[in-house]
């Protein structure tokens, strides 16, 4: 995340957010999978996986605890690698952490897998 002005959000970094699928009034954590200065709406929209607490379907992507640089959820988390949003600067509440470059690459191979 950048920390001049309004933050810019950046691969890597789990948001906390709106959820679409269940409404205004809901948000849950987001990993960021893009964001790039070349990319169109740098800083305005995001590409991102949402994250799960709940185990409830195989596939699903453990985060273990040697892959948060800074910050956590508070509960054990997953990555949900078919949940993928465009999500909007404004429908972001606060960063809540960042995750190692490598674990971001396994969840883009999975998300790149699902679409196969």
């Amino acid at each position: 995340m950048t920390d001049e002005g309004a933050p810019i959000f950046e691969r890597g970094d789990v948001v906390y957010g709106d959820d679409p699928f269940k409404g205004d009034e809901d948000a849950r954590p987001w990993l960021i999978l893009s964001n790039h200065k070349g990319r169109p709406f740098y800083g305005e929209q995001y590409i991102a996986l949402t994250l799960t607490s709940k185990s409830w379907m195989d596939g699903l992507i453990d985060i273990p605890e040697e892959s948060w640089l800074r910050g956590g959820t508070p509960d054990e988390s997953r990555v949900v690698p078919w949940g993928v949003q465009s999500i909007g600067h404004e429908d972001i509440d606060f960063w809540q952490g960042r995750l190692a470059d490598d674990f971001v690459d396994t969840a883009t191979t999975a998300l790149v897998d699902e679409l196969r």
